[in-house]
């Protein structure tokens, strides 16, 4: 998949924070703050969309990837989301800084394997439940932004979810088409929130 996307570099005292985004906004897709829980309401462009940008998180272990998807939504808080490796050990609270400071971005155009194809299954969620699992998402947020952060092999695993998403075409319009990372499925701490993620073609 040929992924179009904007590089930005912000430096932040002696240290250079390299920023991803589409170099599209994604008007079709909104993360809400529904307090016991977060969703995500996409359409199959987004769903696509967010997969790859799932994949690249994967793929750049020292990158930001910064997904603009705050909107006016009635009744509740939206937020953007950055999606993060653990080992870049960045801190959230130095985000709106940085965000402050990024300049226009470097277009560039990244391939990208299939999202939709992962080369390998995803965990066991029974395997998931071990004590010693310990590779599990961490969310913070920070200045109306959740971070989700994570290994490469769990961004890796759970790009599948957004891909599924993306081939289904509800018809009638009324048709339920939904992902989430749950609780109970191993892929988030005891402290994140779940996820609830909708395919909203209108």
């Amino acid at each position: 998949m040929k992924l179009p996307v904007t590089i930005h570099q912000a430096r932040l005292g002696p240290e250079n924070v390299k920023v991803i985004r589409p170099a599209r906004p994604l008007p079709h897709a909104v993360l809400a703050d529904r307090d016991l829980r977060l969703n995500l309401c996409l359409d199959q462009e987004s769903a696509q969309h967010i997969g790859a940008l799932w994949t690249l998180a994967a793929t750049s272990p020292r990158a930001l990837i910064h997904l603009p998807l705050r909107a006016t939504q009635p009744g509740a808080q939206t937020l953007d989301l950055v999606l993060l490796h653990h080992s870049r050990q960045f801190a959230p609270s130095r985000w709106k800084d940085v965000r402050r400071r990024l300049p226009p971005g470097r277009p560039r155009t990244i391939t990208l394997p299939d999202a939709a194809l992962p080369d390998e299954p995803e965990t066991d969620p029974g395997t998931r439940h071990h004590r010693e699992n310990r590779d599990r998402f961490h969310q913070h947020l920070h200045a109306e932004t959740l971070f989700m952060t994570g290994s490469a092999k769990l961004f890796k695993e759970t790009t599948n979810r957004f891909s599924a998403l993306a081939q289904h075409t509800p018809t009638p319009p009324t048709t339920h088409h939904c992902t989430a990372f749950h609780s109970t499925d191993g892929t988030l701490t005891p402290t994140a929130r779940e996820i609830h993620i909708e395919l909203c073609p209108r």
